[in-house]
């Protein structure tokens, strides 16, 4: 009895349940722990950093025409100050100020009247010293005839000779006095000695004017074709001088150098002026040697008196190396210097020596050979002793194929005020 209420499950009291973990969650954490298992096994060495990009330009020998500009004066080819030779009132004034005048155009009429009176006065003095001169004649023929037959004394005929040259000699005189008077009054009429254009009048009809005065009554210049003096220190042409005889530049050319003229406000002229005249001395006051070259003007963009720049081609580097100016350096010493990329891809800090500057570029005169690969971008991301991964650069792609004068030639900015140029591409320019 008591086994079968034991047994019996009404009467058996029931346990308390088991608390069993969620199954999710366990199988994620066993998850877990294989695949970091796994990942123990397989685990790699992490990826090592790669160099960093440079742009490096190979340097090639060029050949360069070397300029020098220098200042100077434009000059009227011809100028004429137009005084008077004679005095007089001034009745007219014949041309228009500024105007063209040909050559022999009348500028001026003086009152002719006093001149006119004194070359008819010439003329009479002249007519009557040829007929002082043929009566004289008459009488030395007369005595000629008498003295054969001794009517007259040999004095009497010496006399009658001496008196047929005396009054030719008054003859001449008396013509030559009316060729003045002539010439006196044609200088009434002052004349243009040469054609150009005019500047103001100095005086009006009714002004005095006295012959060869200093204040000139207007002046006259021929402005086509025009010169331009320039000046070239001596130091500068000794320095060539230096240059072409340690073989670094050749004599550009053969005869008459062509010159390039830059305008004041920086624009460059479209003719081009030849150089005329170099010369032999040098100016104790300024240490200065004065060149001159013939432009021509058939516009008359130019005038007498103007500033301007002459582009001199002075040399020939047959086998120049020619880097940017963005890739020099100084250092505290003024020392210039350039980052090199060796046949390891290793950066090099070199000195250089500049020889000038051609454009934005500079020539160099030692330090850097044909063939090497130069640093132009990213400069801030290196430094000498780096390994780096060189990238060929196109400066001319930079701008488009065009080198713009007073710009770097590759297209980018200075990155600061301490001699440093960055790498930072203008806008639209390839990577």
């Amino acid at each position: 009895m008591t086994s079968a209420i034991c047994d019996s499950p009404a009467l058996v009291p029931a346990s308390p349940p088991r608390t069993v973990p969620f199954p999710g969650l366990a199988c994620i954490l066993a998850l877990s722990l294989l695949l970091a298992a796994c990942g123990d096994k397989n685990a790699k060495p992490a990826a090592a950093e790669q160099p960093p990009e440079v742009g490096v330009v190979t340097l090639q020998p060029e050949r360069r025409v070397v300029t020098t500009e220098l200042p100077g004066r434009t000059t009227a080819f011809l100028s004429a100050e137009i005084r008077p030779q004679v005095g007089g009132i001034v009745q007219k004034r014949l041309f228009t100020e500024g105007a063209r005048v040909a050559a022999g155009q009348v500028l001026y009429q003086l009152d002719p009247a006093p001149y006119e009176v004194a070359l008819a006065s010439a003329e009479a003095q002249l007519a009557r010293a040829r007929a002082t001169l043929n009566t004289a004649r008459t009488n030395a023929r007369r005595n000629a005839e008498l003295v054969k037959i001794d009517a007259v004394s040999r004095q009497v005929y010496d006399d009658s000779q001496a008196a047929v040259a005396q009054a030719q000699a008054d003859a001449g005189v008396a013509a030559a006095a009316v060729e003045a008077a002539r010439i006196n009054l044609g200088y009434t009429r002052i004349k243009s000695p040469i054609a150009g254009l005019t500047t103001t009048s100095a005086v009006t009809p009714g002004a005095l004017v006295t012959a060869n005065q200093a204040a000139a009554l207007t002046t006259v210049s021929q402005i086509d074709p025009l010169y331009v003096d320039v000046t070239q220190s001596s130091s500068e042409v000794l320095r060539l001088k230096g240059d072409l005889a340690a073989g670094r530049f050749k004599r550009e050319g053969k005869g008459d150098a062509r010159v390039a003229i830059k305008l004041d406000d920086g624009s460059t002229y479209a003719q081009e002026a030849v150089l005329r005249f170099s010369g032999v001395q040098v100016n104790p006051a300024t240490g200065a040697i004065t060149l001159r070259a013939v432009v021509p003007n058939p516009e008359g963009v130019l005038m007498p008196g103007m500033y301007v720049q002459a582009l001199l081609p002075t040399g020939l580097a047959s086998d120049a190396l020619l880097i940017p100016q963005q890739a020099v350096n100084r250092d505290l010493t003024g020392r210039a210097n350039v980052l090199v990329v060796n046949a390891d891809d290793v950066v090099e800090k070199r000195p250089v020596e500049l020889a000038r500057a051609l454009g934005s570029r500079w020539l160099v005169d030692s330090g850097l050979a044909a063939g090497e690969r130069l640093v132009v971008d990213g400069f801030q991301r290196v430094k000498p002793g780096d390994k780096v991964s060189p990238q060929a650069v196109d400066l001319n792609a930079r701008n488009g194929g065009a080198k713009p004068p007073q710009a770097p030639e590759d297209g980018l900015r200075p990155r600061n005020g301490q001699g440093v140029n960055i790498a930072t591409p203008q806008a639209g320019a390839p990577r």
